[in-house]
């Protein structure tokens, strides 16, 4: 009895399909100056050399307790994986021993400063790999790094790596400093941003891109009607923000919006393959 108990659990774990296994990241160590740049990459498996996406992570930090790369930022590198592009998620919090920075009333990172240093430091790093492509690494941020983003694509930047980002893509970004200061950018940049967004502006955000028209590469701003704050994430039922968690905004509302996440899928898509 025994044997035909261990006979037909060896048939149905040889009929049962194989568990998808996930791409991992590989952790990786960028030079930048005075401090050691620590970040995530995810590679396709063919071979390249690929596109490659820099990826900025917002104010609740690049990872969780228990992984590298958090659920909404590793869902995002799949898909782009999908698409041939090759992934690099700068750490900017945990390279300076910090944890999430959104309630932080002193933070000790500036988006204009250390964190477009990162950006910098990330793209020199790439161009001096085999497997990237150096005219085809882009930009994506989200929400405080999408902010980083902006000061990132500015004319006025002089430090960038030579050739420049092909694109950029910012998703929520806090906008209102950057359209009090005649913003435009050098490179295609994409704003995409919930039309209830309560945490951020989207007034502030076209009323800076409507001011760079005529003395700007393209740029183009996207606002979905119904969507909130963090649209793009997976599974997150609409909520007001609330308590105490470093990792979230100090205010208003965050939750998934699918259909626009799905616009934003393609529209990630178009724009990356420009």
């Amino acid at each position: 009895m025994r044997f035909l108990i261990t006979v037909v659990a060896f048939l149905l774990c040889a009929t049962a399909p194989a568990a998808a296994t996930e791409p991992l990241p590989t952790p990786v160590e960028i030079p930048a100056g005075s401090y050691v740049l620590h970040a995530q990459l995810y590679v396709p498996a063919e071979k390249g050399p690929f596109p490659t996406v820099i990826a900025l992570h917002g104010c609740g930090g690049l990872g969780g307790r228990s992984e590298p790369v958090q659920p909404r930022y590793r869902d995002w590198a799949l898909d782009l994986l999908k698409g041939g592009k090759a992934v690099l998620f700068p750490d900017s919090y945990g390279s300076r021993g910090l944890g999430p920075q959104c309630r932080v009333k002193d933070r000790r990172i500036s988006g204009r400063r250390e964190r477009v240093a990162d950006i910098v430091a990330a793209q020199k790093w790439l161009t001096q790999q085999s497997w990237a492509m150096p005219d085809r690494i882009s930009l994506v941020g989200w929400a405080s790094g999408a902010s980083a983003l902006l000061w990132a694509v500015r004319p006025q930047l002089p430090d960038h790596a030579s050739p420049d980002f092909r694109a950029a893509i910012a998703f929520y970004p806090d906008c209102r400093a950057s359209s009090g200061l005649g913003w435009s950018a050098r490179v295609p940049t994409l704003i995409l941003i919930g039309g209830l967004d309560d945490v951020y502006s989207p007034p502030a955000c076209r009323q800076m891109i409507d001011g760079a028209r005529g003395r700007s590469a393209l740029t183009r701003i996207v606002v979905y009607p119904g969507a909130y704050h963090d649209f793009d994430r997976l599974n997150l039922p609409v909520h007001q923000v609330a308590g105490a968690d470093a990792a979230a905004p100090e205010r208003g509302h965050v939750g998934s919006d699918p259909e626009a996440r799905a616009d934003a899928q393609k529209l990630v898509a178009d724009w990356l393959a420009r």
